[in-house]
């Protein structure tokens, strides 16, 4: 049987090696067979991803020097100016080489690792076979025991494996992760290995051994006073100086292109007793999603860009062009585990409350899952922030350059106003919006106006029927 597949491949091999192969002992074909294809290093170089983008940097690595890989496996994860990328394989293979460590600038056109590929079997398989002596056979082996979690400062040139969430609690925290044990597979350091490793005081649960419990004699047995119970103390935490990485260096960047708009503010308040009544009809009427306000804010904002389109605007480049964008991506400002990112709901003038509201929550679900990206993250049109959420009142938002004009919106406050002219007064459901122009293209009188629509979608919502679809 062996002989006749041997021959078979006297194509590849040529016929006298297939022979030759075909009547080597059987050790020596078992040997041959467990010998490595021959391989090929292939460089992984940093694509152009679009943008306008020139330069990511590493977030975390996925794999370490020696890892298996295999086509569309997670690699790394990079941040641009404008998005957080999740990076796939290309390749089957092995990590051969690392470049790049976590925090490193990596510009486009750039080796990122060497991945060692499989290529056609090594010539040496027709190769005339050395005397080989039957191997002794061995006696099966005993199961290996389960690897036991091991710290994540064990960790090869890779780097921690964990994810941003987890980063950002550590940090918080001030734990070192290279000390903490990681029971996530591959290595990876989950939530609760965190967790326990600040519960128990600065080791890993799985690294502490209980001492043997001792009954001691209590102070009433003693004839002693019973302890005072211990006094919280406040640490101040130690000076520190780090790196300005991540969606800080986005922050920094983004800030200072906003510094070169001449910003102005316009401010007013919305009574939203009728809006309230209307998002609880919404909420009864079982549509599969809880609906807060800001599917219904976002809405209005659509139908009042419709009427003053230069606030969905933007200035081209060379400054020589208005660009009116056709369609409103609607960005919504979210405080996430990796900071503030606004992701945009897309085409917010072709859905539905009911879309919007779907799109806000699928956005939202991946913001705590740090897995926003770069579909998510651009092509905004025009921005709103909830401030409320958290609970100000007021501020002054800083435009998202290109865009020309954003809002912010505070929480609801129960305030006496009065609906007479002054005659009388009475509790009122009343929001505070924030707006912010670009005032080279934007008048004081222009976002009046479309402040004044606005509020008047959201005062009266029935005006909004005739435009829903």
């Amino acid at each position: 049987m062996f002989a006749r597949s041997a021959l078979s491949s006297s194509r590849r091999l040529g016929f006298h090696s297939a022979v030759r192969l075909a009547q080597a002992p059987a050790a020596y074909r078992a040997t041959l067979a467990a010998r490595p294809l021959s391989t090929e290093i292939t460089p992984f170089i940093l694509a152009d991803i679009g943008e306008g983008i020139a330069e990511v940097e590493v977030l975390q690595w996925f794999v370490s020097e020696g890892d298996s890989l295999s086509q569309f496996q997670p690699v790394l994860e990079v941040q641009s100016d404008k998005a957080t990328v999740e990076i796939t394989s290309r390749y089957d293979g092995v990590v051969h080489k690392i470049y790049h460590e976590v925090g490193d600038m990596v510009p486009v056109g750039a080796s990122l690792l060497d991945i060692q590929t499989e290529g056609t079997s090594s010539a040496e398989a027709a190769a005339e076979p050395a005397a080989v002596e039957p191997a002794a056979v061995e006696p099966a082996a005993a199961p290996a025991a389960a690897p036991a979690a091991v710290p994540a400062a064990s960790a090869p040139k890779g780097g921690i494996k964990t994810t941003p969430a987890v980063r950002k609690l550590a940090k918080e925290n001030a734990v070192d992760l290279s000390l903490v044990v990681a029971t996530g597979p591959q290595g990876r350091i989950l939530k609760h290995d965190v967790l326990d490793y600040i519960a128990n005081g600065g080791a890993s649960a799985s690294s502490t051994v209980a001492a043997p419990t001792i009954p001691a004699e209590t102070p009433a047995a003693a004839g002693l006073a019973a302890p005072a119970a211990p006094v919280a103390t406040f640490t101040m935490p130690a000076s520190r100086v780090e790196k300005v990485s991540g969606i800080t260096r986005m922050m920094v960047k983004s800030m200072e292109e906003a510094l070169l708009v001449p910003h102005f503010g316009y401010g007013d308040e919305v009574y939203m007793d009728e809006l309230a009544r209307m998002r609880g009809v919404l909420n009864e009427a079982g549509l599969g999603v809880k609906f807060s306000y800001m599917p219904i804010i976002l809405k209005a904002t659509s139908l009042a860009l419709a009427e003053f389109p230069i606030l969905n605007s933007s200035l081209s480049p060379d400054k020589s062009e208005i660009v009116y964008h056709g369609h409103h991506h609607l960005g919504v400002a979210m405080d996430t585990p990796r900071g503030l990112l606004v992701p945009n709901i897309k085409h917010v003038e072709q859905k539905s409350l009911l879309e919007i509201a779907l799109d806000l929550k699928a956005l939202q679900e991946l913001g705590a899952e740090g897995k926003l990206g770069e579909a998510e993250l651009t092509g905004g049109t025009f921005s709103l922030s909830n401030i409320g959420s958290i609970g100000g009142t007021a501020m002054s938002p800083v435009i998202m350059v290109p865009q020309v004009a954003i809002g912010a919106i505070g929480k609801i406050q129960k305030l006496q106003r009065s609906h007479d002219g002054g005659a009388s007064f009475q509790a009122t459901s009343v929001m505070n919006v924030a707006w912010s122009g670009d005032h080279r293209l934007i008048d004081g009188a222009t976002m009046a106006r479309f402040s004044n629509v606005w509020k008047g979608y959201l005062e009266e919502p029935v005006k909004m029927m005739v435009h829903l679809k």
